[in-house]
């Protein structure tokens, strides 16, 4: 998605340790204009799949997850990374770890949320180990629900996530693919798509 791509080069920063800085449109501040024009990009590659769900995690996902769930007009569920009173009743939970934070999470979903006859999309803003994304694939196959794909706004390439999604047969769909960085430069190279 070239329009993705510029932006990135142009307000993306490069840090040390394989982290890429999108806070200034993408997950601190965002953009919804461009929000739009992911949702719209996430719809049209995921036109054929009957999504009635979308499913992320808290937090950076969620502003994504809402504007894609405009597209497909469906609900979206987020994956709770702590317990709360306001989640009664059943769950399922599973654990996962982050890149970006450097820890494990327990994240959780109300059952009344997810379960068979569900057609789930994944939505997330950020690909690197994949962590995520399994996490939240395995709630959906926990719950009985039916994992019609992943839509992923920056995919890491250099590291092993999307392989390892793209490995378990589910269909990963990645707006902009990093295939290198440097945190000396700020040299950002996109995969061909």
């Amino acid at each position: 998605m070239k329009l993705l791509e510029d932006r990135i080069r142009r307000d993306g920063v490069v840090k040390e340790g394989n982290v890429l800085k999108v806070d200034r449109f993408l997950n601190h501040q965002m953009d919804i204009e461009l929000f739009q024009e992911i949702g719209k990009e996430f719809k049209r590659r995921f036109a054929n799949e009957n999504v009635n769900k979308i499913l992320t995690i808290e937090a950076s996902g969620i502003g994504i997850a809402c504007i894609a769930a405009e597209s497909f007009h469906v609900p979206v569920v987020f994956a709770k990374k702590t317990q709360t009173k306001n989640i009664a009743g059943e769950v399922y939970t599973t654990q996962v770890e982050s890149f970006t934070h450097g820890r494990i999470y327990d994240i959780i979903v109300s059952k009344e949320f997810l379960g068979k006859g569900d057609r789930v999309l994944l939505i997330d803003d950020f690909l690197a180990n994949g962590k995520a994304l399994e996490g939240l694939a395995q709630l959906v196959q926990d719950s009985g629900a039916e994992l019609v794909g992943a839509g992923v706004v920056i995919e890491k390439g250099f590291q092993r996530g999307g392989d390892a999604i793209r490995a378990k047969g589910i269909h990963l769909e990645s707006l902009a693919i990093v295939e290198s960085m440097n945190d000396k430069t700020g040299e950002i190279v996109f995969r061909e798509q």
